[in-house]
């Protein structure tokens, strides 16, 4: 009898780059200055489909409450407005350590438009305010 060893490559789980795994909901507090703890959370890959796996190796991920990641009409699934949100985010804090062609050559798309390269960051509470973010 032979037995045959799996030839998967080993998934590289890397942490959020933009929201830290404490309790709390990115688009709560995002959206709705929510920091409080959530009982049920869902990773979410900011990039889904061929880049999932992109997604994971580079930390391109969030934490969701259920209403923001697949019930209602505010969850990312069902609102193409809320995914972009998270997309930009995410290509935003990917291009504080890397260049925008390294994005481009990763995920095969620019989110934002010219000039949203360089933000200020607040990571007070494991959340990054980024200055699109800070009212006037």
């Amino acid at each position: 009898m032979i037995i045959r060893k799996s030839k998967r490559k080993n998934k590289k789980h890397k942490s959020s780059i933009i929201h830290d795994k404490d309790g709390t909901c990115y688009l709560c507090m995002k959206l709705d200055g929510d920091y409080t703890q959530k009982r049920c959370l869902h990773e979410h890959h900011i990039f889904g489909g061929p880049n999932r796996r992109i997604s994971e190796a580079e930390g391109l991920k969030v934490y969701l409450c259920l209403e923001h990641h697949t019930v209602g009409p505010a969850a990312v699934h069902n609102n193409h407005a809320n995914m972009r949100i998270l997309q930009q985010d995410a290509q935003r804090a990917y291009e504080r350590t890397h260049t925008r062609e390294k994005f481009m050559s990763l995920i095969g798309r620019n989110y934002l438009e010219d000039g949203q390269q360089d933000t200020e960051e607040n990571t007070a509470a494991g959340f990054t305010l980024l200055e699109e973010d800070i009212g006037e």
